[in-house]
């Protein structure tokens, strides 16, 4: 029986999988080109980790090696391993050993390459290593030092002006954030509009996934925890495929039962609280570099802060998947993009990961929970005070469990002492 798979490219034959077919055949018109082009397009395929980059790549590559056995050469390698490596380009030596060691080890013919002329030439129609036209698909490129991204793009810039001498018939540089050239002066020399996204899961692709698992295991899954599962997850490739190996294995409570909201509540709490998960870790880790935490500790209180791509600061925290921008209506009938955490989940983690350093000792306590948007506040005809002061009693007891008695000694402003909050 195939299982779930939440680390590293799936394989459709040992795990549950979604066959992005458009999201494939994309991939490949661009590579390829129309018969009206010179050739393909030099691209970028980006997303956030653990979304399916490297699974798109190699199904790109099959479908190419299928539609066209004997037309074009395909050759891929992932930039990997020089990760954390260190490059300082200078006039004497702005080609690093590392990069030319790499090249030779995965290269055809293992060729020595000690400058970006020789790199160039590698592609030429008369002293290349290929006797046809090329597509090439360069995974990780995320791992590299900026400044080597910046020679390594431009090296294929200029054999993008000059493809009637080289065999360089379409490229797809796959990363994160940096493969865009977002933080380089010299920018990407690929048209963007043409970078191809991978998307999350809709909520059809995560029932289908969890419909396998049920008909090859013959265990029956509440519709209940499946909708949960995506919209806590805002269907996260990634994140969808670990809760069900969770799901599945460590917290399954047998074949022999069903898979209840009981089994969901066990699992959201071990989730956010004690499982590890890498994704998880990276976020945070990303989240908790200083410079961002000022913003983020406004989006946990405040939503209505403008998006913009354009803006460095939403664009890191957008392209590495903490953030995601959501379209609303304004009363004056004009659309806005606003910030949202990218999930649920992914709000819940960073609050209580991140809490003590976004909260210091000013605010100890917010008044409603994280997630909490007061739907059945207003969701009726009439405002329905009863779960609103239930939230106020709540808020209160916190402050109990906390050791604060607000009748004895309320919080009072640093500035003036005033009090910070009228209790009655």
């Amino acid at each position: 029986m195939r299982h779930f798979c939440s680390y590293g490219p799936v394989d459709c034959h040992a795990h549950f999988c979604v066959q992005h077919q458009a999201l494939i055949s994309t991939g490949v018109e661009q590579l390829i080109g129309h018969p009206e082009e010179e050739g393909g397009h030099y691209f970028t395929i980006w997303a956030p980790r653990q979304t399916g980059k490297t699974w798109l790549m190699r199904r790109i590559k099959q479908e190419i090696l299928q539609q066209y056995p004997e037309e074009f050469i395909l050759f891929n390698f992932s930039l990997g391993g020089l990760r954390g490596m260190n490059f300082t380009p200078s006039e004497n030596s702005d080609f690093p050993k590392a990069f030319a060691e790499l090249l030779q080890e995965v290269l055809p013919s293992k060729p020595i390459v000690s400058s970006w002329k020789q790199f160039r030439e590698l592609f030429s129609r008369t002293d290349g290593l290929w006797d046809r036209p090329l597509i090439l698909l360069i995974d990780e490129v995320d791992t590299i030092p900026l400044a080597l991204i910046d020679l390594m793009v431009a090296q294929f810039r200029e054999l993008y002006l000059e493809r009637e001498t080289n065999w360089l018939h379409g490229l797809a540089l796959i990363g994160v954030r940096a493969v865009l050239g977002i933080e380089s002066q010299r920018g990407s020399p690929f048209n963007i509009q043409r970078s191809l996204q991978v998307p999350n899961l809709t909520p059809e692709e995560v029932n289908e996934l969890y419909r396998q698992y049920q008909e090859e295991s013959g265990q029956r899954i509440e519709t209940t925890v499946v909708e949960k599962v995506y919209q806590s997850l805002s269907g996260q490739p990634g994140l969808v495929s670990w809760f069900g190996e969770l799901l599945t294995e460590k917290y399954n409570p047998g074949f022999n039962h069903v898979i209840d909201m009981e089994n969901w509540d066990e699992l959201w709490e071990k989730a956010r609280f004690v499982e590890p998960n890498n994704t998880v870790m990276n976020l945070i880790a990303k989240a908790s570099v200083p410079e961002y935490q000022p913003f983020l500790m406004k989006l946990f209180g405040c939503n209505n802060i403008p998006f913009s791509f354009h803006r460095p600061l939403c664009n890191y925290l957008y392209l590495h998947g903490i953030i995601e921008p959501f379209s609303i209506r304004q009363h004056n009938g004009k659309r806005r993009e606003i910030c949202r955490f990218s999930s649920p989940f992914i709000q819940d983690c960073l609050y209580y990961a991140l809490g003590d350093e976004f909260v210091g000792d000013d605010i100890p306590i917010l008044p409603l929970q994280p997630l909490d948007n007061l739907a059945d506040v207003f969701e009726g005809a009439c405002f329905n005070l009863p779960a609103l002061l239930t939230r106020y009693k709540d808020y209160l007891a916190r402050f109990k469990a906390q050791g604060i008695n607000l009748w004895k000694e309320p919080p009072r402003r640093k500035t003036d002492l005033k009090l910070t909050e009228a209790v009655g």
